[in-house]
């Protein structure tokens, strides 16, 4: 200290950062944002970054909001590819006893989808092979649930989301369903597709020599009043991209076989009973 000013250094800069933060803010933003400055000042001596990686560091996130718009979402998709969504996830959802598994949102959902009736084709107009959809929602205990909002969506059979391919809603819907608890439809198989990598995502792939590739799978968001939301995707088994996910998102037990069908001259069928819990059971319920 020289004439009763503060000299910061590498060794006392962190303490003073986290000195200013009030005793009396909310518990919460103390515990994350003292983590937070914690861990970026250890990251930024860890690496000895330097002021010129900096920019390029200021610049990239600048960038990544650029690249967003309602049609795609780069920051998400950074979070994807660094697996920070799926820890997320893993976090919140590490416990759910009798309860169907989450996975990641990804940066291809689309508000107000539209509205199907049960049976309705959710990809009209797209050539492709045949595959029939059904699914049906579950309480904890096993019992259908009716009135459960099921947004659906997935990729083009050449691995394309309908917002990379214009304006107008398609391979994606908003069911609801009966008293039996099911939601049924045909639409196409989906492919395996890369995320968009032609942005700064891309880039930090290409940079780590990892490939952009996600298995084919169809996602779903399952909401009824009452109950916790369920986001979740279900994939083709065989798939190569099963191990190989860019986002991390596969989990075994949703893998299902959509080609058992086809041994009856039938076509491929996705089925599945998705497990919700009521919202107040607890976040962390021990497994049976």
């Amino acid at each position: 200290m020289a004439d009763g000013h503060i000299t910061y250094t590498s060794e006392n800069l962190t303490e003073a950062v986290l000195d200013r933060i009030r005793p009396d803010a909310d518990p919460r933003i103390q515990k994350v944002m003292t983590a937070l400055i914690r861990h970026v000042h250890e990251f930024v001596k860890e690496v000895e970054l330097t002021p010129e990686e900096w920019e390029q560091g200021v610049g990239f996130i600048t960038e990544l909001g650029r690249w967003c718009d309602d049609k795609r979402q780069e920051v998400i998709l950074l979070s994807d590819i660094l697996g920070v969504s799926m820890l997320v996830d893993a976090i919140a959802h590490r416990t759910h006893a009798s309860v169907s598994e989450t996975t990641v949102l990804g940066p291809f959902h689309r508000e107000n989808p539209p509205v199907m009736k049960n049976g309705e084709n959710m990809s009209p107009g797209v050539e492709g092979e045949p595959l029939e959809v059904e699914i049906r929602i579950l309480d904890a205990d096993g019992n259908p649930l009716e009135g459960a909002q099921v947004d659906t969506w997935h990729t083009s059979p050449e691995g394309f989301y309908d917002s990379q391919l214009g304006d107008e809603h398609n391979m994606r819907g908003r069911f609801v369903t009966g008293p039996d608890g099911v939601v049924a439809f045909p639409t196409v198989v989906p492919a395996a597709y890369p995320v968009p990598h032609d942005g700064p995502v891309g880039r930090v792939l290409a940079a780590m020599g990892r490939g952009p590739m996600r298995p084919a799978h169809v996602h779903f968001w399952i909401k009824k009043p009452g109950y916790r939301d369920l986001i979740t995707h279900i994939f083709k088994d065989g798939d190569p991209y099963l191990h190989d996910d860019a986002v991390f998102g596969v989990k075994a037990s949703l893998v299902t076989d959509w080609e058992a069908s086809k041994a009856e001259g039938k076509p491929a069928r996705l089925t599945y009973e998705f497990r919700i819990p009521k919202a107040d059971a607890p976040l962390n319920a021990a497994k049976d």
